[in-house]
């Protein structure tokens, strides 16, 4: 069999964004070669190859590029996904296949110029597949642009947004369904399907031509709220217990949340102190998402709140992150997270989340995790808050 070939199969499907939305994204790219002298971009993580080709790959071991010049954009992807990728790509689509070894190297030297200096990701590239490379195209100079198309990617588009704001509104929803299955003797991984499934229902009927992938829910009880991404387990849940609920709808690559803290029936006066404190610092995180306010000013005025209620030591994280292309095994725009290392400047664009927890351990008073999070659009003058579920103590203790 060929090592190389395209597969042309079936119509290109409705796209999630619009011709010009993708056609800016790239020659954004475009003036950044220019700028960088740089002759072509390799891609291949799953959040840049997405965001700038509206393909989201499933690696499954292989490896997966985007190729993107002056004059052209193409996806490389495996045989095993026959014409999908071509269909969902803006832009062209090579396939390598599986019949040699490394002929995903000969597309990238079909596609790319044998020398001059080509932008690849050094926060993505393996050590094997930066070896490779330098194999394949030894005249070429590979530099890294994994930082500009993070800061590229940090202020979202009018089409982005509306994106968002959807999943948002889809996580409230995910969210209620969680809460109407909480009960005594419950299981969590019995709340969390409730949950996921009225997020994969409200995403297939708001983009009937997305590719239904990846949305999950997190559901945690007792002593499992004391991480954020404890996985869902078969525990029970109790009179008393504290909750923790966590709906990620995902939407063409795009992640959105909702997480907040519940109890069952009651919770005890130490629990309720800790709840409404944390909640006090959550509200003024929301009050400080602003142009020109740094990352790092922030999470120090929220960390002194804490300390005014002696629970700083307690804190488990930064207080909030920004959105887009992300999940939990892909993507990260480290540059726009709310931490006292973080010194970028917020602007208007930019979609992030405000999240404090914190964690008491077990044997003490009030033990578990406490979180509360919003997704925050920051405006011209402030922020739009795009989360509706409401928050604290007042709505959400459930009554067995």
């Amino acid at each position: 069999m060929e090592p190389l070939k395209t597969v042309r199969n079936g119509e290109r499907v409705t796209p999630t964004f619009s011709e010009p939305e993708m056609a800016r994204r790239q020659d954004a790219l475009r003036q950044t070669m220019a700028t960088r002298d740089l002759a072509a971009v390799l891609f291949t993580s799953i959040q840049n190859i997405n965001y700038f080709s509206d393909f989201l790959y499933c690696g499954f071991g292989r490896p997966y590029g985007l190729v993107v010049t002056q004059d052209e954009a193409t996806t490389i992807s495996a045989s095993i996904d026959g014409g999908q990728p071509w269909r969902r790509s803006f832009g062209d689509n090579l396939v390598y296949t599986d019949w040699q070894r490394d002929n995903f190297l000969l597309a990238v030297q079909r596609l790319l110029p044998p020398h001059g200096r080509v932008g690849v990701e050094f926060d993505h590239l393996t050590l094997e597949l930066a070896g490779k490379l330098r194999g394949a195209l030894p005249d070429v100079d590979f530099v890294d642009v994994g930082e500009a198309v993070m800061h590229q990617r940090m202020i979202k588009s009018a089409e982005e947004i509306a994106l968002i704001k959807a999943g948002a509104r889809i996580a409230d929803g995910g969210g209620a369904a969680c809460r109407d299955a909480i009960a005594e003797g419950v299981s969590e991984h019995e709340i969390a399907s409730a949950g996921r499934n009225a997020i994969v229902d409200q995403i297939a009927e708001t983009f009937p031509h997305a590719e239904l992938m990846d949305s999950w829910v997190w559901f945690q009880s007792g002593i499992n709220t004391d991480g954020a991404h404890n996985p869902v387990t078969a525990r029970r849940l109790v009179k008393g217990d504290i909750l923790s609920l966590n709906c990620f709808p995902m939407i063409a690559g795009y992640y959105t949340a909702l997480e907040r803290t519940l109890f069952l029936d009651h919770a005890s006066d130490r629990a309720l102190e800790i709840w409404e404190a944390n909640c006090r610092v959550h509200w003024r995180g929301v009050e400080l998402i602003r142009p020109g306010a740094r990352c790092c000013d922030i999470a120090e005025e929220l960390n002194a709140l804490y300390r005014e209620h002696d629970l700083l030591a307690y804190r488990s994280f930064g207080y909030g992150h920004s959105f887009g292309v992300l999940c939990h095994y892909y993507g990260r725009e480290a540059a726009l997270e709310l931490r006292e290392d973080i010194e970028t400047v917020l602007e208007p664009g930019m979609v992030v989340s405000m999240e404090p927890m914190v964690m008491i351990p077990e044997g003490e008073t009030g033990a578990g995790g406490y979180r509360e999070h919003d997704i925050l659009l920051v405006t011209e003058d402030g922020n739009e808050n795009i989360t509706g579920f409401p928050i604290g103590p007042e709505h959400n203790i459930v009554k067995a």
